[in-house]
């Protein structure tokens, strides 16, 4: 097959031995763009085709997957295939030398009975979880009560982004206005590509916000004339290159026409 082409220019051959003619071939890959490949080539044969076989044999209800490179979700109609999964999971993954995070890995009450199943038991609201840059949260529709599933940014990379912009503003803000507001506006146009679903506006919001406050205090310590800076000022600036929030991922349901 073409994908393995390129894969063979990595491997090198190494003798593990004094025998000269014995060798085996390692691979080394660190943070190259070919890893997330390698490895969901690695876990389709360590972890998908074998959570199928799994599902088929073993549990009394229905089982999802759902993966992305080494990060994945799962979920289990009943609490009992949850436990047997996880603990089947561990030696499964042991015997190819692989562990599961434990700061990462949990086991929830998660989806469209949780709230009120917990609320009988008086144990509280159903516990979030974070999954591909979100935090996934079990919440309610205004309109009909009925449960919904609530995306939002994570905080604390939502943080470390503002923060991460706002000292590569400070660090260029010696450079032209309009220079500064086309890199912002590329950086806010991917951000909002990306995290711009419904139910995720207030987080966008501050994005474009604490964006514009940190172009502001940027601007304000180019000189001594920059402390006239202020929001009356830089309002055109940040209307031309800050994007505006919308919605750029409507629901499945509207996406694909359901």
């Amino acid at each position: 097959m073409a994908i393995w082409d390129p894969l063979e220019s990595l491997y090198q051959a190494h003798p593990i031995n004094t025998d000269p003619t014995y060798y085996t071939c390692f691979c080394y890959v660190v943070g190259g763009a070919i890893s997330p490949l390698l490895a969901n080539i690695y876990l389709h044969y360590a972890l998908d085709k074998w959570v199928v076989e799994w599902r088929l044999h073993e549990a009394r209800g229905e089982v999802y997957i759902i993966r992305y490179a080494d990060d994945f979700v799962m979920g289990f109609q009943y609490q009992d295939d949850g436990k047997s999964f996880k603990r089947a999971l561990e030696t499964r993954l042991g015997d190819f030398k692989l562990s599961l995070h434990s700061g990462k890995t949990q086991l929830i009450e998660f989806g469209r009975f949780a709230k009120s199943n917990r609320e009988q038991r008086g144990v509280g609201k159903p516990k979030s979880f974070d999954f591909l840059g979100f935090t996934h949260i079990c919440s309610i529709r205004r309109d009909n009560g009925k449960f919904k599933l609530m995306r939002e940014s994570i905080k604390k990379k939502l943080r470390d982004k503002i923060k991460q912009i706002g000292n590569t503003l400070m660090q260029y803000r010696h450079k032209p206005l309009w220079e500064l507001g086309s890199w912002l506006r590329k950086v806010l146009t991917g951000y909002y590509n990306y995290f711009a679903i419904p139910g995720n506006h207030t987080s966008l919001q501050m994005m474009r916000t604490e964006v514009a406050r940190a172009w502001i205090k940027a601007m304000r310590r180019r000189s001594q004339k920059g402390r006239n800076f202020n929001w009356f000022k830089m309002q055109r600036w940040i209307n031309r290159f800050s994007p505006h929030t919308r919605v750029r991922h409507p629901y499945p349901n509207q996406r694909f026409h359901l």
